[in-house]
C-alpha cells in the first residue's frame, strides 16, 4: 500500500528537540510528496480526534523551540482496546496511512501493541531527556538536559565556595544515572549517587571527609530515584554526621526539560525525523529510529524498551578518580 499520508505526535514527558524532529517529520514529507498530520496531545488527541494538516509554515521557526507544539500527554485510555479502537477508526476517518511516534518507553508500548491489532504502519523517535532506550547512543533532549544541568551545577558551585557549603543536587532519572553521572563528572562534583549504583550513606561520608580539608565546598549530584533514597533524606542523614558544613539542597526538576535545543539535539532529531519518513515509505514498521555509531539504526520496539544498563563503568572510575 502507497503510503500518502503520515502522521506525527509527541507523547509522555516532553524533551528539548521534539520540534526539531516534527518539524524534520513535515520537511521529509513534504521533500516525498506525502501529506503530513500534526495528532495533538499524543495518544488522547487520537482518540479525540484533534488532527490538523501540517505545512512547511506549520514548522517554520520551531527548530530552536524547547517543548513541543503538538502538546503532550499519557494517556490512560489508550490503555483499553475500546480507546485503541476509537483511535484506528479516527486514523482511518483522516486516511492516515502511517504514524510516526515521538516519546519513550510508554510511547513505545503503545505503539507496539496497537501496530499489532490493527497492522499500522509506526515508526518511533526517541523523544526522552533520560537516554534510557535500547538501540540508540543518545535520545532526543538528553543532550540539552545534561548542560542544564551542568550550567545550574556550575552556577551553585560559585555560591557554595562563598560559604563553605555541600550542596546535595538532584536531577532527573528515575531509572537512569546518565544525566547525573555525566554532569556531575562535566561540573566537577565530588559524589554522585545514582541508580545503578548502590553507594551508602557511610560511603558518601567517606568521599566527602577525604576532601573537608581540601576544598572550601564540596557538590554531590543526586539522580531523583537512587537506591539511598531523595536528596532532602540524604542530606538530612549527612548533616548529622557532617554537621560543620551548612548543608543546603537544590531540586533542578523541570528545567532539564525545558530551554532551547542544544545543536547536538537538534542535529540527532532532525537526522532521525528524516530517516523515519523515508523508513515508513520504505516499508520499516514496528520500530524505533535510533543512532548507533553514528548510523541510523531501526530497533523492533519490543528491544528498544527491553530496560539495559547503558552505563559506562568507566565513567564510575573517572568520578571517583577525579573527586579526590
Amino acid at each position: 500500500m502507497a503510503i500518502k499520508k503520515i502522521g506525527v505526535f509527541t507523547s509522555g514527558g516532553d524533551a528539548p528537540g521534539m520540534n526539531a524532529a516534527i518539524r524534520a517529520v513535515v520537511r521529509a514529507c513534504i521533500y516525498h510528496k506525502v501529506e503530513a498530520y500534526g495528532i495533538y496531545h499524543g495518544y488522547d488527541g487520537m482518540i479525540a480526534g484533534d488532527f490538523e494538516p501540517l505545512t512547511g509554515r506549520s514548522v517554520s521557526n520551531i527548530i530552536h523551540r524547547g517543548g513541543t507544539i503538538l502538546k503532550s500527554a499519557r494517556s490512560a485510555a489508550f490503555m483499553t482496546k475500546e480507546g485503541r479502537k476509537k483511535a484506528f477508526e479516527n486514523l482511518k476517518k483522516h486516511n492516515i496511512d502511517a504514524i510516526v511516534a515521538i516519546g519513550g518507553d510508554g510511547t513505545f508500548t503503545g505503539a507496539k501493541v496497537f501496530t499489532s491489532e490493527y497492522d499500522m504502519p509506526i515508526l518511533g523517535l526517541p523523544g526522552t531527556i533520560d537516554n534510557d532506550l535500547n538501540g540508540t547512543d543518545y535520545t532526543i533532549g538528553y543532550d540539552t538536559a545534561v548542560n542544564t544541568a551542568a550550567i545550574a551545577i556550575d552556577k551553585i558551585r560559585d555560591t557554595a565556595s562563598s560559604h563553605n557549603r555541600l550542596f546535595f543536587i538532584e536531577v532527573m532519572g528515575r531509572h537512569s544515572g546518565q544525566i547525573a553521572i555525566h554532569s556531575a563528572i562535566a561540573a566537577g562534583a565530588e559524589a554522585v549517587m545514582i541508580p545503578e549504583v548502590d553507594l551508602s550513606i557511610d560511603q558518601l561520608v567517606a568521599i566527602l571527609e577525604k576532601g573537608a580539608n581540601k576544598k572550601s565546598s564540596s557538590l554531590v549530584v543526586v539522580a531523583e530515584a537512587g537506591k539511598t533514597g531523595r536528596s532532602m533524606d540524604i542530606a538530612r542523614e549527612v548533616q548529622e554526621r557532617f554537621s560543620h558544613y551548612d548543608t543546603k539542597v537544590t531540586i533542578l526538576g523541570h528545567t532539564q526539560r525545558g530551554g532551547t535545543p542544544t545543536v547536538n539535539d537538534r542535529m540527532l532529531s532532525s537526522r532521525l525525523g528524516v530517516a523515519a519518513v523515508e523508513g515508513l515509505l520504505k516499508a520499516k514498521r514496528g520500530c524505533m529510529v535510533g543512532i548507533v555509531n553514528n548510523k541510523i539504526k531501526f530497533t523492533p520496539f519490543e528491544k528498544a524498551i527491553t530496560k539495559v544498563n547503558k552505563l559506562n563503568k568507566e565513567l564510575l572510575h573517572i568520578a571517583k578518580v577525579l573527586s579526590v
